[in-house]
């Protein structure tokens, strides 16, 4: 029996890696072997170690310390990730060392001139050119490497329209840009490749992702997963709360939405289907799930980091304003399983077959202690950067406190090197977004699209707020959030700040829609992880993704709606109501979107719960009060219908 449960595991995980090379691209890496293998290990641990020196001793100027960056991390895209994924993944191809290397050095060139550059002030060389031009270029080739062909196809879209101005009509029309003025804004300046973006990468999330590295090394997801058993294995639909429960805490360390699916999905998802979940719906929850994780504090996705220089506002105000909309959006998931698991009568787990929370927290309770230390030092006024670097040696720390837990130093130096990997894909988005926002500063372009959504609009809030969330979600069904996040705020969100938006709930709208886009059909990508663990439809596994996931599409309404649940100017009893009457607007969303509440929803029913639920969410008292009575009067119902059913039950 042992050696059966031991095969079981050992398949899920072949299944899980083969879906995580699939729909993650940044997972589906060469493997080499021999001295190739030592090279890039050595490359990657002394990328980490430059990234270690200078957060404990001080970053160089802004461009150097992102040169550096960029050049350590294009060598090692080109090494790990080849030209076709045709090739073999245990081979050298010499192309791509030969790209690995003028990937270092045209980074490097700006290294090795930089004072020459300052000099010349945006004068460029001959020389200057032919290295900013191959610089360039070979950031859009490890973008379409790493991140994907729609990335590349949107910054192409961006240079075009930055030669093209003159023949543009209307509103997008500009003054043209030669080679020379764009290469030098977008490579020779802290404006294009190596502006905000790539400067963030450069330090806060560098230091997050390797501390994340860490984490993972410990055995914290583990930990959280067989917490979310002993917490909620028993109640109805257990595992399938347990898969809600153990990827929101997963997403507090995991800022990839499909790694979460995988990493968390392998162990629910056949628990799942073994209690009765349909596989389209077991695949669905664990999608929408660590979905959610990019939206947990305190280490939420990349982007966040970005929001906070953008926004210009200290990390921890983005950490506060996203715990209650992180909170209501799990809560929406956590609704639809249960109502799912009404719906089908779906059982937990025996109690005895669980671990138990208290022999869970005196095992292992101490892996957590540097995640309730870094948000300690977050509150406490630490940069996120030097509270990162303390996470890092604790993580280390905290795990030699148990023999069990305790890390080899080989383990620690591999650490060092799964940090850097880990960091590729963000880096190389970070680039390609630098190109866009390089473009839209040069040109004007922000401005002239902002002024054109609001004419679309017709200068009204709700009809902006829609297109900007189709185009936020249309961006995020093949740019990852990172990027996403970059564009959309440089084009959508300053169409809603002109509308008298507050900054931070339009930067927080448009994250939430590139978050929420990885399941949303017809291009999923957690969802359909999800379901290539299941073995369900990918389409279908989507559409329920997206039912249980209603409360990311609502939740950023009502915080440009009511930016008190941002904390934005609130008091405690508006803070209070707005967030009850939030909750009770979900419960009524949930069961409607599910067809269960005390009992079977029949269609009027559900139509009703809707409306009361949308009436709850929206604030204002006259709505609250009618959603109130509508949710109330169906919830009445239901109870009398469900009670007469079990005595007509009882009296056969």
């Amino acid at each position: 029996m042992p050696e059966k449960k031991d095969k079981e595991k050992q398949e899920a995980q072949m299944t899980a890696d083969e879906v995580l090379k699939k729909y993650d691209k940044e997972s589906d890496t060469m493997v080499y072997t021999g001295i190739m293998a030592k090279f890039v290990a050595a490359l990657a641990i002394t990328f980490s170690v430059f990234q270690l020196y200078t957060a404990t001793f001080g970053v160089l100027d802004a461009q150097l310390q992102r040169a550096v960056h960029l050049g350590f991390g294009m060598a090692l895209v080109f090494l790990l990730y080849p030209s076709r994924r045709s090739w073999s993944r245990h081979k050298i191809h010499w192309l791509d060392v030969g790209l690995a290397v003028l990937g270092a050095a045209s980074p490097v060139y700006i290294l090795l001139n930089y004072q020459q550059l300052v000099l010349r002030a945006g004068r460029l060389t001959d020389v200057d050119l032919v290295m900013g031009i191959l610089g360039i270029v070979l950031v859009i080739e490890a973008t379409r490497r790493v991140v994907g062909l729609p990335m590349v196809c949107v910054v192409l879209l961006f240079l075009g329209y930055a030669f093209a101005g003159p023949y543009m009509p209307g509103v997008l029309a500009h003054r043209g840009l030669n080679l020379n003025q764009l290469v030098g804004h977008l490579y020779f300046t802290t404006e294009g490749i190596f502006g905000i973006p790539l400067g963030v990468s450069a330090t806060f999330i560098f230091l997050f992702i390797l501390f994340g590295a860490y984490l993972e090394s410990t055995g914290l997801g583990k930990f959280f997963i067989d917490l979310a058993n002993a917490i909620a294995g028993w109640a109805s639909g257990g595992p399938a709360k347990v898969a809600v429960l153990s990827s929101g805490l997963m997403g507090t360390v995991s800022g990839s939405s499909v790694a979460n699916v995988v990493g968390t999905g392998s162990l629910t998802i056949p628990m799942m289907k073994k209690l009765g979940y349909h596989k389209n719906f077991a695949g669905a929850v664990e999608a929408a799930a660590s979905t959610g994780g990019q939206l947990m504090p305190p280490v939420m996705g990349a982007a966040a980091f970005l929001m906070a220089e953008f926004v210009g506002v200290p990390y921890i105000d983005i950490v506060k304003a996203a715990v209650i909309p992180a909170l209501l959006y799990f809560i929406g998931v956590w609704l639809g399983v249960h109502f799912e698991a009404k719906r089908s009568n779906l059982k937990g787990i025996p109690r005895d077959q669980l671990p138990k929370i208290g022999n869970i927290l005196r095992e292992r309770g101490h892996l957590a202690l540097p995640l309730i230390i870094i948000v300690y030092l977050l509150v406490s006024g630490y940069t996120p950067m030097r509270a990162a670097l303390v996470a890092i040696v604790l993580a280390i720390v905290c795990s030699a406190l148990r023999k069990s837990t305790r890390m080899p130093a080989i383990e620690i130096v591999r650490g060092l090197e799964n940090g850097a990997r880990n960091v590729l894909s963000v880096l190389v988005a970070c680039a390609a977004a630098g190109i866009v926002i390089g473009v839209v500063t040069k040109t004007g372009m922000g401005l002239k699209l902002a002024s054109g959504l609001l004419q679309l609009s017709g200068g009204m809030l709700l009809p902006t707020m829609f297109f900007t969330m189709i185009t936020a979600i249309v961006l995020g069904m093949g740019v990852p959030t990172t990027a996403n996040y970059v564009i959309t705020s440089t084009i959508a969100a300053p169409a809603l700040v002109q509308m008298g938006v507050p900054v931070l709930c339009a930067h927080m709208f448009v994250f939430y829609f590139g978050i929420i886009a990885d399941v949303t059909p017809p291009v999923a990508l957690a969802a359909f992880a999800g379901s290539g663990i299941a073995g369900g439809n990918p389409l279908i596994t989507g559409v329920n993704a997206s039912k249980l996931a209603i409360a990311a599409f609502i939740i950023p309404y009502m915080f440009v709606l009511s930016p008190v649940l941002l904390m934005i100017d609130a008091t405690a009893f508006g803070l209070i109501s707005t967030t009850v009457t939030a909750i009770i607007g979900m419960v009524a969303l949930s069961s409607a979107l599910i067809g269960y509440l005390a009992d079977n929803c029949y269609l009027p029913e559900r139509i009703i719960l809707i409306v009361g639920g949308l009436l709850l969410i929206k604030p204002g008292l006259m709505t609250d009060v009618v959603g109130l009575v509508l949710f109330l009067g169906i919830l009445f119902i239901q109870l009398r219908r469900h009670k007469n059913k079990k005595l007509q039950m009882a009296q056969a």
